[in-house]
């Protein structure tokens, strides 16, 4: 009987240990794959957004989700579903970038849904009302929604992560 390989973490908590893409989906052991981001990084406001951000463009949104976790579960309580919903826009364009067109849309219309209530205040210079509008922009286009004629509209295409990346910060980028 062949024993089962779990990797666990220096504390013995069951980690998987092998490498992902850039879309964070597990490769082969002994693959190369991009590297992982660290879990439990406690970052100010504005670190959280330079970093993801810059996964974002780099096309891992699956990380830039991992950072903004990592914020939603260590900064304030009153911060909780602006982070939360940023992690979940995140995972829906993850989705979408893989070819899971009703799984993207679906994360990508919730987490526009709980980053809502901060519209207009805009903490830490994010867009707010820009960011709800790409996702549910996207979702659109990505939903496999049957149009008029009966044809679904861009089922199971997968999208570019990197040229589908959204600004978080008002006025950081032409459009933002």
């Amino acid at each position: 009987m062949e024993e089962s390989r779990r990797d666990r973490d220096e504390e013995g908590r069951a980690r998987n240990a092998r490498p992902r893409d850039g879309l964070g989906r597990p490769l082969p052991y002994g693959a190369e794959g991009v590297e992982r981001q660290p879990e439990g990084v406690v970052r100010s406001p504005g670190e959280t957004v330079r970093e993801a951000q810059r996964l974002l463009d780099s096309g891992m949104p699956f990380h830039a989700h991992e950072v903004f976790e990592d914020a939603w579960k260590s900064g304030p309580d009153a911060e909780r579903e602006l982070w939360r919903g940023l992690a979940q826009m995140a995972v829906g364009l993850t989705h979408a970038a893989r070819g899971n067109a009703a799984g993207g849309a679906r994360l990508l219309r919730r987490g526009a849904g709980a980053v809502e209530a901060f519209r207009g205040a805009d903490p830490h210079g994010i867009g707010v009302a820009g960011l709800t509008r790409w996702a549910r922009d996207l979702a659109d286009r990505v939903d496999p929604a049957p149009d008029r004629s009966g044809q679904e509209s861009g089922a199971g295409r997968a999208v570019d992560a990197a040229a589908e990346a959204p600004w978080l910060r008002r006025g950081d980028r032409p459009g933002g």
